[in-house]
């Protein structure tokens, strides 16, 4: 903190600025209200500046969020969103403990623009009632509550408060085309806010704000409600690990030395989040935007976002009475704004050109947080993602003949015996993994080989096999014999051998001395078990070499 204060003291003051209209917009449209929103962005920042295993994050309410507890307000009110908060925050120090950081890196990059295409979308229409200047009509869907706050300002219309939404979005948008370092949601607020009170527009406003934070209290809590709120909990404290893991890495990656801690990143986020509710405030996480405009503009370390939350208490402490001025419709424009720039248009049209399933996840995620929660959404999206790599995994497997005298140096035998036992036996080499998705197949292959003596099944080049694969083996290797097909076994694998032991695929075949170390003792003993059953000529049986 000591290298570049002057540095941080600049990106912190910026980083307040652009904070200010997304913490007071957040807390409204979470239902908590625009200081719980405040508290929240000043509580957990300073919490997590200090705690947290990034020496970049900003952490405060973020749309995300918002879309987890607005159903929670419904449902439980206020008291129950603050709960919520603080178990998150026990799960997330729990899971700091367990060293689950790293685990949250394995969700695929579909489900993570999948689920952002969503949120993005639930939150602008979450802002439909407050940018037609209609009071937000009861209802948990967002698209649902949208349609009847259009059809309310089509009975009513409020030329005002649109026109305020659609200046201040706007001014955000082409702003940050024309200057990306410039803070234009603040001046579109400031200005929309000057332009309402100097011409006496007539439009709903933020309205009064206690000055300074509460005294800290648990008087929210209420030990009979953990049980019926844990799953909401567990919701909350999965969006804040990923949010903030996802947001620390994003800072990692556009600085040039930084690299986080992701359990003390979870700790910090949990004590943050035990914190907030506590003041008042509401879940919070690592805010990927407000991160960004931290670095961009210079920070160094955490002294950044400590000056971010020590400037959004200065004004809630000192200036609640003029952000009481502030027009509900822009900081409806502010989040209309920020949820258009949170679809990354060219991560979407890139995913849809690497693969249609890929692509489908996508949409599956972002049609499911529309339609349901945000955490089944990713619920959804991580099953039918792993079912895809299963498939393509599985289907990177193969099933390939190979010749005999592939495995044998050519003293070995005389050409003519080569091809005799190249009539009598078969050698198939498996590639890649043997799993359930793809042991049917294998299964099929096997018991279609050609009318052969002997049967040769090479498993040295087997990368996994798990106990479908296991027990499809046994059954080919069964239908083969009961067709009078020697089945030899060769190259088994160390690791495999577990599997196929717990399970008994090989009993059989083992009591029988029919599993061999290399291929090659396998080839030599079914030209020992052809020879003595008059197949091939006897008298070169004399003439092989032993392989070893």
């Amino acid at each position: 903190m000591r290298r570049s204060p002057r540095r941080d003291l600049i990106a912190g003051l910026t980083v307040a600025v652009v904070a200010l209209p997304l913490a007071l917009g957040f807390g409204i449209t979470s239902g908590a209200g625009a200081k719980a929103g405040l508290v929240t962005a000043v509580i957990a920042g300073a919490l997590a500046a200090v705690f947290g295993g990034s020496n970049l994050q900003v952490t405060g309410p973020t749309g995300a969020m918002t879309v987890v507890l607005v159903p929670i307000v419904h449902t439980y009110g206020l008291d129950g969103v603050m709960t919520v908060g603080l178990m998150a925050g026990v799960i997330l120090v729990v899971l700091s403990l367990l060293r689950a950081g790293r685990a949250m890196s394995y969700v695929p990059v579909p489900v993570i623009e999948g689920f952002t295409l969503g949120i993005a979308a639930v939150i602008g229409l979450q802002q439909i009632p407050g940018a037609l200047g209609v009071h937000t009509p009861s209802g948990n869907n967002p698209a649902v509550v949208a349609g009847k706050a259009v059809a309310d300002f089509a009975g009513h219309p409020h030329w005002t408060s649109i026109a305020v939404a659609v200046a201040v979005a706007a001014v955000m948008l082409l702003g940050a085309r024309w200057r990306p370092g410039v803070p234009f949601s603040l001046l579109a607020v400031v200005a929309a806010t000057a332009a309402v009170w100097g011409l006496g527009l007539a439009t709903a406003t933020i309205g009064h704000l206690p000055s300074g934070l509460s005294a800290p209290s648990t008087s929210f809590f209420e030990t009979s409600h953990v049980g019926s709120l844990l799953p909401s909990a567990l919701a909350v404290a999965a969006l804040a690990a990923l949010e903030s893991l996802m947001s620390a890495s994003a800072a990692d990656a556009m600085s040039v030395s930084e690299r986080h801690d992701s359990n003390r990143e979870l700790f910090g986020q949990g004590l943050a989040n035990i914190a907030a509710p506590l003041f008042g405030g509401v879940a919070a996480t690592g805010a990927i935007a407000r991160t960004a405009v931290n670095v961009r503009t210079g920070a160094a370390s955490r002294l950044a976002s400590l000056v971010h939350a020590a400037v959004l208490a200065v004004i809630v402490f000192a200036a609640a009475p003029l952000v009481a001025h502030i027009p509900r419709a822009a900081l409806a424009g502010v989040l209309i704004a920020t949820a258009v720039r949170m679809v990354e248009v060219g991560s979407i049209k890139a995913l849809a050109k690497a693969s249609r399933g890929e692509a489908g996840i996508l949409v599956l995620t972002a049609t499911v947080t529309l339609a349901s929660t945000l955490f089944n959404a990713v619920i959804v999206g991580m099953i039918v993602a792993a079912a895809l790599a299963v498939t393509k995994v599985s289907a990177a497997a193969r099933l390939e003949q190979v010749p005999l005298h592939a495995d044998l140096p050519p003293a070995d035998h005389h050409a003519e015996e080569q091809q005799l036992l190249g009539e009598h036996i078969v050698a198939y080499r498996i590639d890649g993994p043997l799993l359930f998705a793809a042991a049917h197949r294998f299964l099929l292959e096997l018991t279609e080989t050609a009318d052969v003596k002997v049967l040769i099944l090479r498993m040295s080049r087997i990368s996994i096999i798990d106990s479908s694969g296991s027990r499809v083996l046994e059954d080919a290797i069964d239908k083969l014999t009961k067709r009078g097909v020697l089945v030899l076994i060769s190259g088994i694998r160390p690791e495999h051998r577990r599997p196929l032991d717990a399970l008994g695929t090989l009993d059989a075949v083992r009591e029988a001395g029919h599993v061999f170390a290399t291929t090659p003792e396998a080839i030599e003993y079914a030209h020992t078990h052809l020879a003595g059953a008059g197949i091939i000529p006897a008298q070169h049986t004399d003439e092989r070499v032993q392989v070893g």
